[in-house]
């Protein structure tokens, strides 16, 4: 049976238009969500300082405040603070939190008021503003909305160290610098933060002041916020202030029933590898070492082989008035992710709705590469592929004698200072990446279907002799089949 506060939070999302939660981006936690989350912090003890910011019609906060009610936390007393920017539910979260408000071992502020602002001038101590800090626990389904790098919520953060591009991420660093030594933050936030340049500061300020404790993944991307369409990947993330690192619970389920939930404890240098100066957190999904982890073989980065990877340069809204359906004299082939299925490139492509072809002239030329062999990786995918990452091979004889090609914004590169590599390089690398090992690696810290270029550059490889003599064997097969190049990669590794 449903509780009064499910069944508002569901008449909520029903009913609130689409461009209002896009101005807030605030959805609601449903109901076995918060009281998962709740249960993830240990039991306590003493008096409680709760903070739950974006706190919406106060489900997590409910949650929390059920769990204490029942007797699963042993606090004598309990101080909530929660913060609430959109007066249209303030009525809602005071209905909901004044029915625990019964006895005088509770108090409860609402702030209708601007979180980042609020925090910024507590910890900025600010003679004039509410002093916030000293939270022993925080509770969190920040908003979802990205921070624009001269607004006054990015100026108001860097006054207090914070360097990050979305009000989740600003909401959690925040939450963690106002949580005394000791306390706990659950927050529910986009799976984003884990990889990527973009959040290494976020990740960077999580790691220095805190430990994690708990990572909780949605399998089904849809399934976390089904009742808004909400497609991010999301995960649920317990953090302990001040503590040292230790190992790390992982669980999974494939939706916000929690029917499946299946849970591993797994060391911390599976969760971020020793070394890695970007600090990606990787989310393993059972117990088992993935291919690659323990391997002596696959140890190399692209600048030990003397590759590169890039963004294909040619951003072709820009280059409108150049582009051109099909090849003509004074054109160059303009390359897609449409191009290439499998290992080969078509080209031209008659029927594409993409250009197929670019002038060459002065304002193109810098934008161009010599033809050559070259593997490529598409930037996106859908989330129904089988895998996330997808390489194939560019063959220069498909083009004819023509000198130079065009990669388009939606393809990865690896080049050789902007020239093309051996075919059995080229060859090798399409192979390994295009593994179930390595895709398999790769979601563990990517939570989109986004694959960037940093992504590439961060992975390791086998060495370049170790791929050509790869690139060689599959030049040899009259097919690569999925089962057939993870059994070749298996034995190489």
């Amino acid at each position: 049976m449903l509780s009064a506060i499910e069944i508002k939070r569901v008449q909520l999302s029903k009913s609130t238009p689409a461009k209002r939660k896009s101005q807030f981006g605030q959805f609601f936690t449903p109901e076995s969500t918060a009281v998962f989350m709740a249960s993830l912090f240990p039991d306590g003890n003493g008096n409680c300082r709760l903070l739950d910011a974006g706190a919406g019609i106060g489900s997590l906060s409910a949650a929390f405040l059920a769990r204490w009610r029942s007797g699963g936390f042993q606090f004598q007393a309990v101080e909530l603070d929660a913060f609430e920017l959109d007066h249209e539910l303030i009525r809602h979260l005071s209905n909901t939190l004044t029915s625990f408000n019964h006895s005088s071992d509770l108090e409860v502020n609402i702030r209708e008021a601007d979180f980042i602002k609020a925090a910024v001038d507590s910890l900025s101590a600010n003679l004039f503003s509410v002093p916030l800090k000293g939270y022993t626990h925080a509770i969190l389904n920040p908003p979802y909305k990205k921070i624009n790098s001269n607004s006054a919520h990015r100026s108001l953060l860097r006054q207090v160290g914070i360097e990050t591009v979305n009000l989740y991420s600003a909401f959690v660093a925040l939450a963690v610098a106002m949580v005394a030594p000791g306390g706990h933050v659950v927050a529910i936030i986009p799976r984003s933060f884990c990889n990527g340049p973009y959040y290494r500061p976020f990740r960077e300020f999580i790691a220095k002041r805190t430990s994690i404790r708990h990572v909780h993944l949605f399998e089904s991307r849809n399934k976390a916020f089904k009742d808004d369409d909400v497609l991010q990947e999301n995960v649920i993330i317990h953090l302990e202030c001040g503590a040292e690192q230790g190992s790390v619970t992982v669980s999974t389920s494939t939706d916000d029933t929690f029917s499946d939930l299946a849970t591993h404890e797994h060391p911390f240098d599976r969760i971020v590898f020793s070394g890695d100066s970007e600090r990606f957190i990787h989310i393993p999904t059972s117990p088992e070492k993935f291919t690659f982890d323990a391997s002596t073989t696959v140890r190399y980065t692209l600048e030990n082989m003397g590759l590169k990877v890039s963004t294909g340069p040619v951003v072709d809204f820009r280059l409108k008035p150049h582009l051109r359906d099909m090849p003509d004299s004074g054109t160059v082939p303009l390359l897609y992710p449409c191009h290439f299925s499998g290992y080969k490139t078509t080209w031209p492509l008659i029927e594409s709705k993409k250009p197929n072809a670019v002038e060459r002239n002065a304002e193109t030329e810098k934008w161009l590469y010599p033809n050559g062999f070259y593997c490529v990786v598409r930037r996106f995918s859908s989330k129904e592929e089988k895998r996330r990452i997808a390489a194939s091979v560019v063959d220069p004889k498909t083009f004819g004698d023509t000198a130079v090609l065009g990669f388009e914004n939606h393809l990865n590169v690896f080049h050789e200072n902007k020239k093309g590599i051996p075919e059995p390089l080229a060859w090798g690398l399409a192979v390994f990446l295009n593994t179930t090992a390595v895709d398999e690696r790769f979601r563990r810290f990517n939570g989109h279907t986004q694959v960037n270029a940093t992504d590439l550059r961060t992975m390791l490889y086998p060495s370049r002799e170790e791929l050509i003599e790869l690139g060689k064997w599959a030049m040899s097969q009259a097919e690569l089949s999925q089962s057939v190049i993870d059994e070749k990669v298996d034995l190489m590794t």
